[in-house]
């Protein structure tokens, strides 16, 4: 071979049709069905919910860069998930200028300052939600029970308060016909877009189901309605959309599996000995912290590498 045939390139020497907006936008294709049925039970106030914080998210983004002078990443559509994102983990009364407060601090306070997609070390949408969960814990606690506009307890708050026969059916609970937050009520919409991920080879198995799974034998072991646990709160949205985000969960397999069970673990525990009746957010992101030493413990050295 001639040497005139050789190309000499920096890396990455391998490249696929999958890019950052592509990614992005299948993400938003498989919440779909969950934002249908927010639609359907909560009314068009979802909608409005909904567009606000995914204007409001852009809008962030594109400031800050104009400001600093920076690389516009608004047509990376990561911002529109986050805000898409941001607004099924509240409530459908949230009052608008309290879900842009949460756009300001997911985009500017979580992302950005840190340098931007792929640099923030937790999840944006999360760690805004778990904010204003301090910051509003009025409204943040308001739910709407379904095709009504008269307000009442989530399942986790029955659960937490041991009135089980006032839980809905099991039934409700997987279609989504009870209260919550936005997008986190039907788990039957919330697998169809899991399975739809990974059709598309977009998320792997490892970190929805070893948090799932640890989440139903946990409560199986400690007697606490495995299956009430399961479809109640945010389990479901935050297994598959969350723990699946490429930035801030483990690079590998295994990895994955540890974020999963670490996070499962936790939400468990405040379920069951907390204040708070859920515990998703704050294990996602408490996993999201110690991701570099799950990274560390679980890639393998290169042939010829020095340990570190």
């Amino acid at each position: 071979m001639s040497s005139n045939n050789l190309t000499v390139s920096y890396a990455p020497h391998i490249r696929d049709r999958m890019t950052t907006s592509r990614i992005m936008l299948d993400v938003i294709i498989a919440l779909i069905p969950s934002f249908i049925v927010a639609v359907v039970v909560f009314g068009p106030r979802s909608v409005l919910v909904t567009g606000v914080c995914a204007a409001a998210c852009v809008a962030c983004e594109w400031a800050y860069e104009k400001i600093l002078n920076r690389k516009n990443t608004v047509k990376d559509m990561s911002a529109v998930l986050t805000g898409i994102l941001l607004a099924f983990n509240l409530p459908v009364t949230i009052p608008l200028w309290q879900a842009v407060f949460g756009c300001f601090v997911a985009i500017i306070l979580v992302k950005q300052i840190f340098g931007g997609l792929g640099k923030n070390f937790a999840n944006p949408a999360i760690t805004a939600r778990i904010v204003m969960f301090l910051a509003f814990p009025i409204t943040m606690s308001t739910w709407v029970v379904p095709f009504d506009a008269i307000t009442g307890p989530t399942p986790l708050a029955y659960l937490l308060k041991g009135e089980i026969d006032a839980m809905p059916g099991t039934m409700d609970l997987f279609l989504g016909v009870h209260g919550g937050c936005l997008g986190e009520t039907s788990d039957l919409a919330l697998l169809i877009g899991g399975v739809y991920l990974l059709a598309r080879r977009v998320i792997t198995w490892h970190a929805p189901v070893t948090f799932i799974a640890t989440v139903l034998a946990l409560s199986a072991v400690t007697g606490t309605y495995p299956v009430y646990q399961i479809f109640s709160g945010g389990l479901f949205l935050g297994a598959i959309f969350m723990a699946t985000d490429y930035v801030t969960t483990p690079l590998t397999r295994s990895g994955r599996a540890i974020f999963g069970i670490g996070a499962g673990l936790i939400t468990v525990l405040i379920r069951l000995y907390g204040s708070y009746p859920e515990g998703v957010s704050f294990g996602i992101l408490i996993m999201n912290m110690i991701v570099p030493y799950i990274n560390k413990i679980t890639m393998s050295k290169p042939l010829g590498g020095i340990k570190p």
